[in-house]
Order: C-alpha cells, then sequence, then structure tokens
C-alpha cells in the first residue's frame, strides 16, 4: 500500500471544507429545516407519550397524520399547532 505524504495546505483545506460543512448545519438547524416529518418513535420521544397515547391522539383526530407504505408519519408544524392550541393559561389574578 502506498503512502501518501500530507502537507499543511492539506490539512488548511480539508480544515476548510468542515468548517464549511458544519456552517451549513448550522444553518439548516436554525432555519428549522431538520425535519419537516417525524416517525411515532420521535413524536413519542419529544411529548414524552406512551404508544397507546399516540394512537389515541390519532384515533380521536387530535393529532394528524400521513401514513405512506406501513410507516406514520407526524408533520411537526401540525404537532406545534396542536399543542398551541391545547395550551391552558390560569388566571391567577383573582
Amino acid at each position: 500500500m502506498p503512502t501518501s505524504i500530507i502537507t499543511t495546505d492539506d490539512l488548511r483545506e480539508f480544515k476548510m471544507e468542515l468548517l464549511d460543512d458544519i456552517k451549513n448545519l448550522l444553518a439548516k438547524q436554525s432555519s428549522g429545516k431538520i425535519k419537516k416529518y417525524l416517525k411515532s418513535s420521535e413524536v413519542m420521544d419529544l411529548l414524552q407519550i406512551s404508544p397507546g397515547t399516540l394512537q389515541n391522539l390519532r384515533i380521536n383526530g387530535t393529532l394528524p397524520y400521513t401514513k405512506v407504505g406501513g410507516i406514520i408519519y407526524y408533520d411537526v408544524e401540525e404537532i406545534q399547532k396542536v399543542m398551541e392550541e391545547n395550551r391552558v393559561q390560569h388566571d391567577l389574578s383573582s
């Protein structure tokens, strides 16, 4: 197996490529473009609910979903909307 010599220019070029990749990842994360749809297990982790509770939310129409090839997907924006619509605020001024 032939050996190759890595120069400081090679390392500098690698560093610049790596920094560009990190910047792109951070830009995607800050703009919210990481994931639009979540699978059931991800929704359960996000909302800290059981599989049965998630199924009940689907059955009673609380949480909209899309089924593709046997896999159920949930729109992140729809989850956020459901959470905001069901927000409970208590009036503590009385």
